[in-house]
C-alpha cells in the first residue's frame, strides 16, 4: 500500500504560529519550535517511503523553511480558504494515490514512520484510519477514497473533535479503526514532555 501523504503546515512566522505558546516561549521561540516540528513532520513522512509527500502551506509556499524542509523532491501547494475541514479535504483529494491518502499536520512529533506504515496497512481493511490525540482531537486521518464528508460539520479547535468525528464516520457508514493514540504540542504543559523526549529541542527554543 502506497497512499499519498498530505502535510498541512503553517509558515513559521514569529507572532503568527504556535500562538498559544508565545506567552512561554516568546514569538521568536514559538516560531523556532514550529520550524523544528515542520522539519520533523516532513522527515517522518519521507522516511516512511509511502506514496508522494505533498506540503500544503498556510502562508507563502516559498517561505525559506518550506523550501528547506523537504528538498527538491517535495511539492508545495498553497492551502485554500475555508475552515480546517475544507482545507484538509482539498489536500486529501490532491495528494491521493490509488491506495488512498494520509493527512497529517505538524503538531505531533511523536508520529513515526512506523505509525504511517501501520496506518497504510490498516487501510486495506478499512475506509478510514484515525490516530486520536490525547487532547480530544486527532493527529492523522487516512482515507482509502478521499472525501470531504468526514471533515464536514466538525467544530474545529475543541476538545470534542474526535468524538464528533466518530459520530460523523458512523453516520456515513464508514468502517474505521484507531490503531494508536498520540500526543501533540499545543500548550505550555506539553513543552516539558517534548524536551524530555527530544532534549535537542531545548536548544531550539532557548
Amino acid at each position: 500500500m502506497k497512499p499519498g501523504v498530505a502535510i498541512l503546515a503553517r509558515a513559521p512566522v514569529a507572532g503568527e504560529t504556535k500562538t498559544r505558546l508565545i506567552p512561554v516561549l516568546g514569538a521568536a521561540g514559538a516560531a523556532k519550535l514550529a520550524a523544528w516540528m515542520l522539519r520533523r513532520a516532513v522527515a517522518t513522512a519521507q522516511a516512511a517511503e509511502l506514496g508522494p509527500v505533498r506540503l500544503f502551506c498556510a502562508g507563502d509556499p516559498d517561505h525559506p523553511e518550506f523550501i528547506a524542509c523537504g528538498g527538491k523532491g517535495l511539492d508545495r501547494f498553497r492551502q485554500p480558504g475555508g475552515d480546517l475541514g475544507a482545507r484538509m479535504a482539498q489536500a486529501a483529494e490532491q495528494a491521493a494515490t490509488p491506495d488512498g491518502v494520509i493527512v497529517i499536520g505538524t503538531d505531533c512529533p511523536a508520529l513515526t514512520p512506523d505509525h504511517l506504515h501501520q496506518v497504510a496497512q490498516a487501510l486495506r481493511q478499512n475506509d478510514v484510519v484515525v490516530l486520536p490525540a490525547e487532547d480530544g482531537g486527532y493527529v492523522l486521518m487516512a482515507m482509502r477514497q478521499p472525501s470531504a464528508a468526514p471533515f464536514s460539520g466538525i467544530r474545529w479547535g475543541e476538545s470534542t473533535v474526535m468524538a464528533h468525528t466518530r459520530r460523523r464516520l458512523a453516520e456515513l457508514g464508514c468502517r474505521w479503526t484507531e490503531p494508536a493514540t498520540l500526543w501533540d504540542v499545543d500548550r505550555a504543559e506539553d513543552l516539558e514532555r517534548l524536551s524530555i523526549a527530544w532534549p535537542e529541542v531545548r536548544a531550539v527554543i532557548s
